[in-house]
């Protein structure tokens, strides 16, 4: 009854928070993130509902690279910025655990319960779980939401969230240590084992985005200018620099155990994408692993939801991991 209370003061005192938010000017309405951050205080509240039963869980924050900010010289310019984090540890723990570092998607998303089950499997694995809220997630205002660097300091968020645990959590293993994502949470989990190819020891990459270039191709106008707001330019205007943030592009520079899975009715991640990435990989000559799904049930989240085909997909992707962290 205590945690119930709990839930529903803080949910109440959220809600009141918005309740109490003046109106923003016309101009700064899309900066407006003050809902989402209602979301965010229930979502906190509900992963101990979810998960208490067999996982320790806390919410840290840590810091990485400094913000973009609109005035260089202004005060607090080039802080370093803070970095909301998820970490999950088995209740059961005994010694030293393997860490994952777990990436939520979503060009503009966060890590929410929708990852319940995923992480519930890999605690009852035994995996001690780190999930940044890295810049550009929703939930923690607009000025958060608008540091979106997609492709970019974002991929040093996730890397400083992995420091942060080996520095800090003491029921870890540094020796064992995977990532993993899917869709952008995919994307970075490339980005991060070739911009930092001795930080994991194992790799899984769900339906990634591949190929920014070609995305922008097939995506909508209103897909490409949330690109063009922090890039400066359209991929037309710029295709270098959208092509050196796609994960293709260092396809030879992978040197981490790698499993990619993709399905061939992606309603999001085109398939044409990944089969790219496939390719890249191959000419380069290197050694991974991969599955390409025909039309299975669930699109885009295929093997994220309950099918006996995502239970089974999930179960691979354990038995990949746990070759190189158990």
């Amino acid at each position: 009854m205590r945690k119930v209370m709990t839930a529903v003061l803080a949910i109440g005192l959220a809600a009141s928070a918005l309740a109490q938010t003046p109106e923003p000017p016309a101009r700064d309405r899309r900066n407006d993130r003050a809902f989402e951050q209602v979301i965010k205080h229930a979502d906190d509240v509900l992963w101990y509902f979810k998960l208490g039963d067999v996982a320790s869980i806390d919410k840290i924050n840590y810091t990485s690279k400094p913000e973009r900010a609109s005035n260089p010289t202004g005060q607090g310019a080039g802080n370093p910025m803070i970095i909301p984090a998820y970490v999950f540890a088995p209740k059961n723990l005994r010694g030293k655990a393997p860490l994952l570092v777990l990436i939520h998607g979503g060009v503009h998303g966060d890590f929410n319960t929708f990852y319940t089950h995923i992480v519930r499997e890999l605690i009852d694995q035994g995996y001690v779980i780190i999930a940044p809220e890295y810049r550009g997630s929703t939930g923690y205002g607009g000025d958060f939401y608008d540091q979106i660097d997609y492709g970019g300091a974002e991929v040093d968020d996730v890397k400083a969230a992995r420091d942060w645990a080996v520095e800090n959590l003491t029921n870890i293993d540094p020796k064992r240590i995977g990532i993993m994502g899917w869709s952008h949470g995919g994307y970075q989990t490339l980005l991060s084992i070739f911009k930092f190819p001795d930080a994991f020891q194992v790799a899984y990459a769900g339906v990634p985005v591949s190929d920014l270039v070609m995305r922008m191709g097939y995506k909508s106008q209103g897909y490409r200018n949330t690109f063009k707001e922090f890039m400066g330019k359209e991929a037309v205007d710029n295709p270098m620099e959208y092509r050196k943030r796609s994960p293709y592009f260092h396809a030879a520079e992978l040197k981490t155990p790698l499993l990619i899975h993709t399905n061939t009715n992606d309603e999001d991640v085109n398939v044409m994408e990944v089969e790219h990435l496939i390719d890249a990989l191959k000419a380069a000559g290197k050694k991974f692993e991969y599955k390409i799904y025909e039309n299975a049930a669930g699109g885009h989240e295929f093997n994220r939801i309950d099918t006996a085909i995502a239970k089974e997909s999930r179960k691979e992707i354990y038995e990949f991991l746990g070759r190189y962290l158990k």
